[in-house]
């Protein structure tokens, strides 16, 4: 870890506007927000999942702004999803920047009958962009560090 040093006000603003945004993802996911959730991102983005970890070949590949829409639109078959964001660091370099951050994501479904929740730990490794002010990510490597699924109960006060 380095030490940490003071921050000029313009990179105290881009460090609040990188947490703004990664924030934002998880919000507008767990609102079911998709063209909110697609905005956050480059016209020219890159998303890759990776379901078995890392140092895997990614599961797919979404080149585009408009290749996201059918992943976040899936967040649909879900009663409910509740992210939790964690941990989070960045590399800025003027315009561009690098980031890792840490999401608990819970994700509530009915399947024959039976509440299930599945739990993931999820790591994002990030590139994001400056453009006209505004942050956005350009490229978004969402990786599956791990995942249960079990029985919710029965309880339908929710």
């Amino acid at each position: 870890m380095t030490a940490l040093s003071e921050l000029t006000p313009t990179e105290a603003a881009d460090r609040l506007a990188l947490r703004e945004l990664f924030d934002a993802y998880a919000h507008c996911a767990d609102r079911r927000d998709a063209e909110g959730q697609k905005a956050l991102f480059t016209d020219d983005t890159r998303f890759a999942v990776y379901m078995e970890g890392e140092g895997t070949e990614p599961t797919y590949v979404l080149e585009g702004r408009e290749a996201l829409t059918p992943v976040f639109d899936d967040l649909n078959r879900y009663e409910a999803t509740t992210h939790f964001n964690g941990q989070s660091t960045v590399t800025i370099n003027g315009n561009s920047a690098t980031g890792e951050s840490y999401t608990i994501a819970h994700h509530v479904y009915t399947e024959n009958g039976a509440r299930k929740i599945m739990v993931a730990s999820l790591r994002y490794l990030d590139t994001f962009t400056k453009t006209d002010g505004r942050w956005y990510f350009a490229e978004r490597r969402l990786i599956l560090d791990w995942g249960e699924t079990r029985s919710l109960g029965t309880d339908e006060s929710r």
